[in-house]
């Protein structure tokens, strides 16, 4: 039961960040693209607070346009 319930959660994560690729319209993009992309980030945010923090606000405006 614990198992099947680990593959929801899994599954339901999964599906929600391949909704965040289509929301910022990357949605056609190449995945080495998108995962090399991810991996700057990353790479980028990594004792950065500053664009951490721009970027989380980037992020919070994009949400804020969605519709009701």
């Amino acid at each position: 039961m614990q198992a099947t319930q680990a593959r929801k959660k899994d599954t339901r994560e999964k599906i929600e960040l391949g909704g965040l690729i289509a929301k910022a319209g990357l949605r056609y993009e190449k995945r080495a693209l998108l995962l090399g992309m991810l991996i700057d980030a990353r790479q980028r945010i990594a004792g950065n607070d500053n664009e951490r923090t721009r970027l989380i606000k980037i992020g919070e405006q994009a949400f804020g346009r969605d519709p009701a």
